[in-house]
């Protein structure tokens, strides 16, 4: 069996790791902080590993990431998840295609739904998703899912207000 690895990192006491893990909101982070301390303190490290849940060669390892990177080494890596279904640039053209409105005699509609964006969204872009997912993406957008009352394309405003200056008053 090789020699121990070695704590060669020192900015820290173990009073003050045991500080710094009283007051981290990473649970996982404070547990390794806690194993280090006791480390630190001359307890063994199968004994620190066992009293903070681990095993001892994974304390080894979090002992190489803390002497390379300190306190925040500790803390846990997340995966980077999964890949997006629409880049930047369809994001940008959805926005665009909410902002400027549908034509109505080409989609037949004469407001955006989060359905019609579903059929736009898979015609355009070759992705199938869930009306609800629109609705995500929209509020990714700071845009909201409700929208202004429609008016009917063939509006007249000149017509109502003859109509508003003809009509009786109640």
């Amino acid at each position: 069996m090789g020699a121990a690895l070695r704590i060669t990192r020192l900015d820290h006491t173990p009073q003050e790791l045991r500080a710094l893990a009283s007051k981290t909101r990473d649970a996982a982070q404070s547990r390794r902080m806690l194993a280090l301390a006791m480390a630190l303190e001359g307890m063994s490290r199968a004994e620190a590993a066992q009293r903070c849940g681990m095993d001892r060669q994974t304390l080894r390892d979090w002992v190489i990431r803390y002497n390379a990177q300190g306190v925040e080494g500790l803390k846990s890596i997340a995966p980077p998840g999964r890949k997006p279904m629409l880049d930047e640039a369809r994001m940008s053209q959805l926005r665009e295609w909410v902002l400027t409105g549908p034509d109505p005699e080409r989609h037949q509609v004469v407001r955006w739904r989060c359905l019609d964006l579903v059929h736009e969204v898979e015609t355009h872009f070759a992705v199938n998703v869930t009306e609800r997912t629109v609705g995500l993406w929209l509020r990714k957008l700071n845009m909201t899912r409700l929208q202004p009352r429609p008016y009917h394309p063939k509006k007249d405003a000149a017509v109502q207000e003859a109509f508003k200056k003809t009509s009786f008053p109640c």
